[in-house]
């Protein structure tokens, strides 16, 4: 088993995709038998977000028949509806969504369901609204992977951190992080430092916030932060304070960088398969399957996350994904 489905997916194709930022692509034609399908991602400024639009796009070129057009809202959601309303006047047949951090959408929502089109959520499943189908992970049962790990890994328990991405009403992260704490709790040999700022999702973000964490404590035995850029961050920082032969890292997503730390057999040790790149070509498949008409279409779909350490994770490399 690979871990990516998709190859090629960092080139927008010029017969079958067309790339825009904030709803400026040119008006497309729909493909001859084929579909035109708008994605209206929240943000791309983060890898997972940019790797999901990409394999959203290499998903299409390969079926052929299916044209692309893509818009970013730059983390506004205001503009994100706004990119909706555009595709909708481009008459596209379906509105692909990947809401990052956004916990809710309505007016996108409303305007999809006014205009007849169905919707797919790919990661992201809004917290209130109606949509056609949506594909993601149990993003709690990851977590709990995570502390099963962790409470093998440290027989002995110990001080772990937590690093959260933000913001604080995010379900994804708290999800994770409930996960975590659900296993880890009920140890009394553990404690838990729960970081109080945020990592942003990002590695900058992850290197600052284990900075100052490092800073109180110094008798840290693991970090499990929300996701892998952030982990990637942290063990920056760890390495800067000459402390990576005493401290592990949990992260999740699968980020190809996670990845090669974990077989590298560095202090890197785990993490729960949350592949961009499965996600985002599932979705694809999703809309062109419901436009497809076919009866009976799962309204939500789990996809599996599977605990990635050494022992696996080159089954999950593959240095042509887009994540």
């Amino acid at each position: 088993m690979s871990k990516r489905i998709l190859a090629g997916a960092g080139l927008c194709l010029a017969m079958l995709t067309a790339c825009s930022s904030g709803g400026s692509a040119e008006p497309a034609t729909q493909a001859d038998s084929g579909y035109t399908i708008g994605v209206a991602n929240f943000m791309l400024s983060g890898p997972y977000f940019s790797g999901m639009d990409k394999a959203i796009a290499a998903q299409a070129q390969k079926k052929g028949n299916v044209e692309i057009i893509s818009t970013d809202a730059n983390g506004d959601a205001a503009k994100l509806a706004g990119n909706v309303e555009d595709l909708l006047t481009k008459n596209v047949d379906a509105v692909i969504i990947s809401g990052g951090p956004l916990e809710s959408a309505p007016a996108v929502l409303n305007s999809i369901k006014a205009a007849g089109k169905p919707v797919v959520l790919v990661d992201r499943k809004f917290q209130t609204g109606e949509y056609t189908s949506w594909i993601g992970p149990d993003n709690e049962a990851i977590g709990r992977q995570n502390g099963e790990y962790l409470s093998t890994a440290l027989p002995d328990g110990g001080k772990v951190a937590i690093i959260k991405g933000g913001p604080a009403d995010n379900s994804i992260g708290l999800a994770r992080t409930n996960g975590v704490k659900s296993v880890l709790s009920a140890d009394s040999k553990f404690t838990l430092v729960e970081a109080p700022d945020f990592g942003n999702w990002g590695s900058d973000g992850g290197l600052t916030v284990m900075e100052s964490l490092l800073a109180t404590n110094k008798d840290i035995k693991a970090v499990f932060c929300e996701n892998d850029a952030m982990c990637l961050g942290a063990q920056r920082a760890i390495a800067d304070a000459g402390l990576s032969d005493g401290i592990i890292i949990a992260g999740v997503d699968g980020q190809a960088e996670a990845l090669k730390a974990i077989l590298d057999g560095t202090n890197y040790k785990v993490t729960g398969l949350n592949d961009a790149d499965i996600i985002g070509a599932k979705g694809l498949d999703r809309a062109v399957e419901i436009l497809g008409g076919a009866a009976n279409v799962e309204k939500d779909t789990v996809v599996p996350s599977p605990m990635v350490t050494k022992d696996n994770a080159a089954q999950f490399q593959n240095p042509d994904g887009s994540f």
